[in-house]
């Protein structure tokens, strides 16, 4: 059978056809769940079908990837990573047609889609060189002759639930250091982003497949809820990495803490740039739009308040709002086009009952605030004059819409970041040393993530990415997340002296 778009034909390079099998179970392609439509939400028309994966496939691919467990760990960390640098090889040879996919198929612009898939491929690099570095602790002992020896093994099998905003970089940030520490990935992708979920899981297939590895220590599902409560309640899955809304992760949470597992939370974010009276403005500016209007959005780390020092209020509301102007909306794939659509029909629905509580809550629209009439879903960049005691300011509308404020002091713009119960990035843009300190300190932003002179949005890999309070909690990607993965043992001398001098007999 042939695509519905010839546009949609490069898909046969990266292993996606008009029809396809949706679960990857012990080194096999099957489906036995109900047929769905992936959409283009850029005009709403079928992209490709996907047979999804119920639960009698879910139960054979953890049957086959307990086996596999057993014989992943053994295998020595350095041979791990260089399955993972094959794997970010593979990705390499096929980053433009992946990247057209996201952009395809989750409506992000072509840059951002190619640099989602960038991202993965910067973690097998990162995981490559970690490999060789899962070091534990030689530890001095207190009792005669003895030692104690800090060592660090896999956990067994990871479950991986990821989110339609980045519908492979997540996978990465996790599969990644999983697989070079041992362990097997089990990953549930968005149930709206099947394609990329196909797509990439052929590709590390094939390379489990060229080295002669069982298929089952990369096992995917595309899947609706059914498959990340089963994921969730799983007592062979040591840790659940779950990516999406606070209300679902706590769930999640609540579900795994109930027989004891590990949870990685990646939960909503409500994030403010503060604009101080001695900053460099024309950057701010650019750095805010970028923060509010990149990915429609619908980044987690997307900028939602943006904080103005009474004193340079104005004159930064008017740059903002003549370089809002200048903003093209239109297909995620066409060059210049700086703002895709939402993603769903029902994102752009949730973006008008937004509009309509900000106005009731007093906000007054300064530019943008309508849907954009066309068969995709395409809404206008917003910006919103509001009280920061407003209600809908305390919650995460999922879409291009910046609540502007004004603040007197630093002290007043601190309070009003640490505000809202999520946790997850923030920024401040100063030139003052003094200021800086303060905002990095224990008196200064409460979130995981706290910026000086860039964006709020935009991570690197090097650095754990992750929040606070309603965001989860979680840590990916960089610095020593590795160990969330793992679990740690102590050795022992030939002796039994016990610690603190304690004689039982």
């Amino acid at each position: 059978m042939s695509f519905v778009k010839k546009d949609y034909e490069f898909l046969k390079e990266i292993g996606v056809g008009p029809n396809n099998l949706g679960s990857y179970v012990n080194g096999s392609w099957k489906g036995s769940g109900p047929v769905v439509s992936s959409l283009n939400p850029a005009n709403n028309q079928v992209i490709a079908q996907v047979t999804e994966a119920s639960i009698r496939d879910y139960e054979e691919g953890m049957h086959a990837c307990s086996g596999a467990a057993k014989i992943w760990m053994q295998v020595p960390a350095p041979k791990r990573g260089e399955i993972v640098r094959q794997i970010g090889e593979a990705l390499r040879a096929k980053l433009h047609e992946l990247g057209r996919l996201v952009s395809l198929e989750m409506g992000k612009i072509l840059p951002e889609g190619i640099g989602e898939v960038q991202e993965i491929i910067d973690m097998c690099d990162f995981a490559v060189g970690l490999s060789r570095q899962l070091n534990g602790s030689v530890i001095p002992s207190e009792r005669p002759n003895h030692m104690m020896l800090e060592m660090w093994n896999p956990l067994g099998i990871v479950g991986v639930i990821t989110a339609f905003n980045f519908p492979c970089a997540v996978l990465g940030w996790n599969a990644c250091i999983a697989l070079v520490c041992g362990n097997c990935v089990v990953w549930k992708g968005a149930p709206t982003t099947p394609l990329i979920t196909i797509a990439t899981t052929k590709l590390i297939a094939g390379v489990l497949e060229k080295n002669n590895l069982p298929g089952a220590i990369f096992t995917s599902f595309c899947g609706g809820a059914e498959i990340g409560q089963a994921i969730a309640k799983d007592r062979r899955i040591s840790l659940v990495s779950f990516t999406g809304s606070s209300k679902v992760g706590l769930q999640v949470q609540q579900t795994v803490n109930e027989r004891f597992g590990k949870c990685l939370l990646e939960l909503s974010g409500n994030n403010s740039i503060i604009v101080m009276d001695d900053a460099d403005i024309h950057l701010a500016v650019r750095s805010v739009l970028f923060a509010a209007v990149g990915t429609a959005g619908q980044r987690c780390t997307t900028c939602r308040r943006l904080l103005l020092h009474e004193s340079i209020y104005q004159k930064v509301l008017d740059q903002l709002l003549d370089v809002y102007k200048q903003v093209k909306i239109g297909d995620p794939l066409e060059k210049g086009t700086l703002l895709g659509p939402l993603h769903t029909p029902t994102a752009r629905k949730n973006f008008e009952k937004g509009i309509r509580a900000i106005k009731s809550q007093g906000g007054k629209i300064l530019t943008g605030g309508s849907v954009v009439e066309s068969e995709g879903n395409f809404v206008q960049p917003t910006v919103v004059e509001i009280s920061p005691d407003a209600n809908v300011v305390k919650e995460e509308l999922f879409g291009p819409v910046l609540y502007v404020m004004k603040f007197q002091t630093l002290k007043e713009a601190i309070e009003i970041n640490n505000s809202v119960p999520q946790g997850l990035s923030s920024s401040i843009f100063t030139r003052r040393p003094e200021i800086i300190f303060k905002w990095i300190g224990p008196s200064g932003s409460d979130c995981g993530i706290v910026n000086v002179n860039i964006p709020t949005n935009g991570a690197e890999i090097g650095g754990a990415f992750g929040g606070e309070k309603a965001t989860g909690g979680g840590r990916e990607a960089g610095s020593d997340s590795w160990k969330q993965y793992m679990r740690r043992t102590i050795n022992y001398g030939s002796e039994l002296p016990l610690a603190q001098g304690i004689n039982f007999g």
